[in-house]
């Protein structure tokens, strides 16, 4: 439902998957009035399931990442959704992309040989870009380049060595058939949110805070910051008194960029996954027949994927259909065609994919997230230590920022 009260305990910003948990805990927990504010129509936020010609698409986030562990799970499960359980077989697509089995288990080598120098690099006192670690001269830089683009959104030059080294993934990776933004959207129903109510500044001096937002003024005696690091970075959502501490912490963690097309897709090849290129950084990866429908899924990320964003929908398609003819022959031209495709860039509430740490800058998710003056707390995915860039990493910091904001009114 969509509502506005200009008077609540606790106000939280933002209703993607950190607003959704921390309303949802705060709810729970009775005896506190709250009031979600989102610019957007619908809840969300980086996790959007869209129409694909009677098809669902998931235009931002998709797996459940660490599914054996992951908290939206059981709440997938308890609300009905579907799950498929087919692991991704991300190191097949070599050998479905035109290389021998030799390239691909020395690509294979390589690979645990850079994770492993970059664990070694993230004991030590200095941080360092996890470029760094690449093999001077090495065969597979560029792959291992493009597949930080897709991973973490951002080339391997930009990433701080100690911040990556604290991600967690238990290898277990699921999907949902009817969409991940569908299981937002079923957890936000019955919530208070006010949707397309973008919020421009919190007034903290006095003993109210004071929002405000396109509709009005809302007065809260607590709020939950749920907003990507690109709308604080950027001052699209400003404090008064400013929080210099919090804007610094937000640009130590900058959005990268990965976004997706999907092709519709006449052939008959069974799922697999493919690359286009293992020479070149600006290549897309790709995932054939997802669920066995008639799509092609394309992935791309980083400043490859920021040029194609300001070109658009055609410039991407015609780059991925390339690249898919070159592995699959040009008869494969005549079965595709573009459907829809991501511009998180562009998305002037979200400005960019997920977070990463700047080198340097590893400690800054523990900056974000820490309270200011107990009544201003902080949730995302980058205020997780170990499950940023994902979902359920975001939905846990809600949680823990609405305890605290209970904890904090004496509840």
């Amino acid at each position: 439902m969509s509502t506005f009260q200009s008077e609540v305990d606790v106000a939280v910003i933002g209703a993607g998957s950190a607003g959704i948990a921390a309303a949802r805990r705060l709810a729970e927990a009775g005896g506190v009035s709250v009031l979600v504010l989102e610019a957007r129509d619908r809840a969300g936020g980086r996790v959007w399931t869209i129409d694909a010609e009677g098809l669902p698409a998931d235009m931002g986030a998709e797996w459940l990442h660490s599914a054996d562990r992951n908290a939206l799970t059981p709440l997938a499960k308890q609300l009905g959704f579907a799950i498929n359980t087919q692991r991704p077989d991300w190191t097949t697509r070599l050998r479905h992309s035109g290389e021998n089995a030799e390239a691909e288990a020395d690509w294979l080598a390589e690979r645990e040989a850079f994770y492993w120098a970059a664990h070694r690099a993230a004991q030590e006192p200095e941080d360092r870009p996890a470029a760094a670690l690449l093999t001077p001269g090495g065969r597979w830089n560029a792959l291992l380049d493009a597949t930080s683009t897709w991973a973490n959104a951002v080339e391997l030059e930009e990433i701080s060595v100690k911040d990556s080294d604290r991600y967690e993934d238990s290898g277990i990776n699921w999907r949902l058939h009817r969409g991940y933004g569908k299981l937002f959207e079923a957890l936000a129903e019955g919530l208070p949110i006010a949707y397309g109510t973008p919020v421009s500044t919190i007034a903290h001096g006095g003993r109210t805070l004071t929002i405000a937002t396109s509709r009005g003024t809302v007065l809260a005696r607590r709020v939950v910051v749920a907003v990507p690091t690109a709308i604080l970075a950027e001052e699209r959502l400003r404090f008064d008194p400013p929080l210099p501490g919090k804007l610094a912490a937000a640009a130590g963690l900058p959005l990268g960029l990965a976004d997706k097309l999907v092709l519709a897709y006449d052939g008959n090849l069974p799922e697999r996954y493919l690359i286009g290129s293992t020479r070149r950084r600006e290549t897309m990866s790709y995932q054939v027949r997802p669920f066995g429908r008639p799509r092609i899924n394309c992935f791309f990320g980083g400043r490859f994927a920021a040029g194609l964003e300001g070109d658009g929908i055609e410039a991407m398609a015609a780059f991925a259909i390339d690249e898919l003819a070159g592995i699959l022959g040009s008869a494969v031209r005549n079965q595709l065609r573009p459907l829809a495709a991501s511009f998180w860039r562009r998305d002037a509430f979200a400005r960019g994919s997920y977070s990463y740490a700047l080198p340097g800058h590893a400690d800054d998710r523990a900056r974000l997230a820490a309270p200011v003056e107990q009544r201003i707390f902080f949730a995302g995915e980058a205020c997780s230590p170990n499950f940023f860039s994902t979902a359920h990493g975001a939905y846990e910091t809600g949680i823990a920022a609405a305890e605290a904001a209970l904890k904090s009114l004496g509840r």
